[in-house]
């Protein structure tokens, strides 16, 4: 039997056991930024580390972060050969559980090939496929340890920004020595159309708090000649952005790198069709930045979205009165060229110029846990994952793409002094961060695939 038979072979004959697995993990809310789940942070963290030392990691940490538990593991079996970081979250996003259809969002079930559940895709399924790859590795090679040396990293905080992952990675510089990291919380393009993801945009938060009256007050006592902060809020907001999709704070664009002739090729080189991005996206219409591609909008270009609106009295019984508050908070993409400081004091500028004297306002803007745009550099590890998700996908091409969304990519590579590599398992349709989140099984087992092939192929190559 080759190889890939015996991986595959392997890993079909252990999916049962694999999301029997899954399914455990999901089962504990590990939450980020809810007090009262925080304790389930530190189950989950304890539980990532029974399976990593029953998978044959001789060591297992558990490093106690801002928000919420790191956890580290090491297997150096391999003296002489490349050591290899990985780096995933084990905390999952906040539920509106009357939203959830499939399941209760912490009671995972198994439906049409996928495997719902809080976390199934974001990011404990992209963990999972690690472990299971050293298993199929080992399995196909008949080695008592891994071709390469393991490092793992899995914070606990990364859905609250990754508080305290910078004080981790310099506290404990020296236990992370490897030549690459290999980076897993991100998408693939398409289950059947696998691309290996070369960037992550970096991303900023912002929020803004307009105040009117002093106290909310009766509409009927002062309609007409009391300032209206929703009104004044509403007028900023929809200045964002001018009629060709751009954001309008003055000198954004100044910094942004143009996308090259290399990358508008690679982008274009995808299979894209409109209405097939609109209904794995779940999205109403396409719109944005005039003279880009719908890939270029998401991957190469900056973008500003509203992500929280709050005014009045959005539920129960109104009192028809004029709020004295209105809140917007805003999710800021950048890209190539772009500084989140620099960025920030534009936000700064615009906010101070555009709106009017008759208002109080307050701006914060979150740099503490901002993340700089990433572009992985040409390095022999990126090859030899193309190869091997060539052969996990059993696809002929593997294409480049970028994620949309940020990550602490920028700060791995400045901490630690090596290239990040992207390898996710999740797709658009996921719905991560949404209801209804779910793993596609057959992606995630040709994500093991993928791994254990990188495995089997890095010694060599690396």
């Amino acid at each position: 039997m080759n190889c890939e038979d015996s991986v595959r072979d392997f890993i079909d004959a252990n999916t049962p056991l694999l999301l029997d697995r899954l399914t455990e993990w999901i089962r504990i809310p590990s939450v980020a930024g809810v007090p009262e789940r925080k304790h389930n942070l530190t189950r989950s963290a304890n539980w990532l580390a029974g399976e990593l030392s029953d998978t044959g990691f001789p060591t297992t940490e558990i490093w106690e972060g801002a928000e919420g538990p790191a956890v580290f593991a090491e297997w150096a079996g391999a003296p002489g050969s490349p050591t290899i970081l990985i780096y995933s979250h084990h905390d999952v996003r906040a539920v509106k559980e009357e939203n959830w259809d499939q399941t209760s969002p912490f009671d995972p079930v198994q439906r049409g090939g996928r495997l719902y559940g809080r976390g199934s895709s974001d990011a404990k399924a992209q963990v999972m496929a690690h472990i299971w790859g050293i298993r199929t590795h080992l399995h196909a090679t008949g080695r008592p340890a891994p071709a390469v040396n393991l490092k793992l990293i899995v914070e606990g905080e990364e859905e609250a920004g990754s508080p305290g992952l910078a004080r981790l990675l310099k506290a404990h510089r020296a236990r992370l020595d490897a030549d690459a990291v290999i980076f897993s919380d991100t998408l693939l393009w398409r289950a059947d159309h696998p691309a290996l993801c070369t960037s992550i945009r970096g991303m900023l938060g912002a929020r803004i708090e307009v105040y009117g009256p002093l106290t909310d007050i009766h509409s009927g006592a002062v309609s007409g000649a009391a300032p209206n902060p929703a009104l004044e809020l509403s007028r900023l907001l929809a200045q964002l952005h001018d009629h060709k999709g751009r954001i309008t704070f003055p000198g954004f664009y100044d910094d942004v790198e143009e996308v090259s002739p290399r990358r508008r090729a690679e982008l274009a080189a995808l299979p894209f069709d409109p209405p097939d991005w609109l209904e794995r996206s779940h999205t109403r219409s396409i719109v944005g930045e005039e003279g880009y591609t719908v890939l270029e909008r998401l991957w190469e270009r900056p973008a500003l979205e509203v992500i929280a609106l709050a005014a009045g009295d959005p539920v129960g019984m109104k009192r028809a009165a004029v709020p004295s508050m209105a809140s917007a908070d805003l999710s800021i993409r950048t890209v190539a060229g772009q500084k989140v400081a620099t960025v920030a004091d534009q936000v700064r500028r615009w906010v101070e110029a555009t709106i009017s004297d008759s208002y109080a306002y307050e701006l914060s803007l979150d740099l503490d846990n901002a993340q700089e745009f990433y572009r992985t550099p040409d390095c022999p590890l990126v090859d030899t994952l193309s190869r091997a998700m060539a052969k996990g996908f059993q696809a002929d091409t593997v294409g480049r793409m970028g994620n949309a969304g940020g990550g602490p990519a920028d700060l791995l590579a400045s901490v630690l002094g090596i290239p990040v590599v992207f390898f996710g398992t999740g797709l658009v349709e996921d719905n991560w961060h949404d209801s209804d989140e779910s793993v596609h099984v057959d992606n995630l087992k040709a994500g093991i695939a993928t791994l254990a092939h990188l495995l089997n192929e890095t010694g060599r190559h690396l």
